[in-house]
């Protein structure tokens, strides 16, 4: 039976059709399938990590909720929040609307989740500079302004940040529950 210094539970949130699902399958699975279908109420993802703290090697489960981001799944979202160790909201840089609901999923992540550790996700880099329709520095800006944990840009396609933003995430929320014991 395996044993675990950490079992987190991660939630990815955004919009519909933001990468959410891509995502996590790329970190989860190395995949990347274009042609993903929507996500139906919540998916689960399991994935050990070995991080290093302070010197020390940490064994830490990850449980990734991939939930749905249509809006007639959004009554669910308080319920999912509940034990939440940290979380991923996700935006797509070629869809400034995708952005609009980030102060929303954020006060409540941190009404059912507490203070847990946020970090906002720009997705779909790849698709280059003549897609882009949100700056870089907008995301930074979104994330400043809603007292999020960190921002990154990723690409699930072509494989750019995502370990780095799952890495970073279960660090902050290593060094988060580290500090409470």
């Amino acid at each position: 039976m395996p044993q675990y210094d950490y079992t987190f539970k991660l939630l990815l949130l955004g919009d519909a059709s933001v990468g959410k699902t891509c995502m996590v399958k790329r970190y989860c699975y190395n995949v990347f399938n274009t042609g993903e279908r929507l996500t139906i109420g919540v998916d689960f993802h399991v994935k050990t990590i070995s991080l290093n703290y302070k010197g020390e090697e940490k064994s830490i489960k990850l449980q990734i909720w991939d939930i749905g981001g249509e809006e007639r799944f959004r009554f669910l979202l308080p319920t999912y929040c509940l034990g939440a160790n940290a979380a991923f909201l996700l935006y797509d840089i070629t869809r400034p609307s995708t952005l609009d609901n980030i102060p929303e999923w954020t006060s409540i992540v941190r009404q059912k989740g507490g203070p847990i550790p946020i970090m906002l996700v720009g997705s779909k880099v790849d698709l280059g500079p003549t897609q882009r329709d949100v700056p870089r520095e907008h995301g930074i800006q979104i994330a400043e302004r809603n007292k999020l944990a960190g921002f990154v840009e990723v690409s699930s396609k072509t494989d750019v940040n995502v370990d780095d933003a799952f890495g970073l995430l279960s660090e902050l929320t290593l060094e988060k529950m580290e500090n409470k014991a």
